[in-house]
């Protein structure tokens, strides 16, 4: 059972069901509700292996990292229980799954976003953690695409509705990014990683760019419903939400605190699903 649970700990099981969640809400959106429960199935299990897959193979690329944070220092590989081949083979053998599934199962273009989305993260995301600052904007391309992959799978295509959903989960990871940074900078910093930009008070520095795209959230949550894949009534729930959070994104941009951090963190956490699961069940 303790090498279950360390293959388990391999999958980053909330971080992979929050990645599955989001594709389900982009089907049901695309879909328009519950139209085919054996391709929403076929998905969800195809996300779970993806998102499985993507977090083990961080994990075996990042261990030289992780043993130098207090954070996740206990991970199976920085901690020795998993050999890191094993993290490999894992994390490959899922991939290949989840691809090969999509393709049987879904459709070409879904299995062209799973691909894609692989290479960005492991490919671009990862090596310019310990490079620049600007490996958040890069990573906030396959982070966003579970909810787009979600809705391909309905639709079939690439549209406005789409693009929509790609900008609000790409806008949205910034400042909860930004909120995580502010709490472990001083791990990231003593480990190598340039995730988090140099003081400064210029439109890259922290408070701008989280101030920026929170706006920019707000702006881009109320898009799904003149696009018409949501209605009147998810704005409206939508603008309560952008309002909160919007909040909680300016107290931590001008007071830089921790708490403020992590209030935002945790607003964060809350306002997506709540936002999905507002556009879903109000889908146009």
């Amino acid at each position: 059972m303790s090498v279950f649970r360390h293959y388990l700990a391999l999958t980053k099981p909330r971080l992979t069901l929050m990645a599955v969640a989001a594709s389900g809400a982009g089907f049901w959106i695309g879909a328009g509700g519950l139209q085919d429960g054996a391709s929403l199935l076929h998905l969800l299990l195809a996300m779970t292996c993806l998102g499985a897959a993507l977090a083990a193979l961080n994990q075996f690329l990042e261990r030289h990292v992780d043993a130098q944070m207090p954070r996740t220092a206990g991970r199976p590989l920085p901690s020795g229980k998993l050999a890191p081949v094993k993290a490999l083979v894992f994390g490959a053998v899922l991939l290949a799954i989840a691809v090969a599934h999509l393709f049987l199962a879904v459709n070409g273009l879904t299995t062209f976003l799973a691909l894609a989305t692989a290479v960005l993260y492991l490919g671009c995301y990862l090596p310019l953690k310990p490079r620049t600052p600007w490996c958040v904007p890069v990573g906030a391309v396959p982070g966003a695409m579970p909810t787009v992959m979600g809705y391909t799978a309905a639709t079939g295509r690439l549209d406005a509705g789409a693009a929509v959903l790609f900008a609000i989960m790409f806008l949205w990871q910034t400042p909860h990014f930004m909120a995580i940074g502010m709490l472990y900078d001083g791990e990231y910093r003593s480990a190598g990683l340039r995730v988090m930009p140099d003081k400064s008070r210029g439109p890259t520095s922290v408070p701008w760019q989280i101030l920026l795209c929170s706006l920019g959230l707000i702006i881009a949550t109320l898009w799904p419903t003149y696009v018409g894949i949501a209605g009147v009534r998810y704005m409206m729930v939508a603008l309560t939400l952008g309002f909160v959070f919007g909040a909680f994104a300016f107290e931590a941009a001008i007071g830089g605190t921790l708490p403020a951090a992590r209030r935002l963190f945790l607003a964060s956490i809350f306002y997506l699903p709540a936002l999905l699961v507002a556009m879903a069940l109000d889908t146009g």
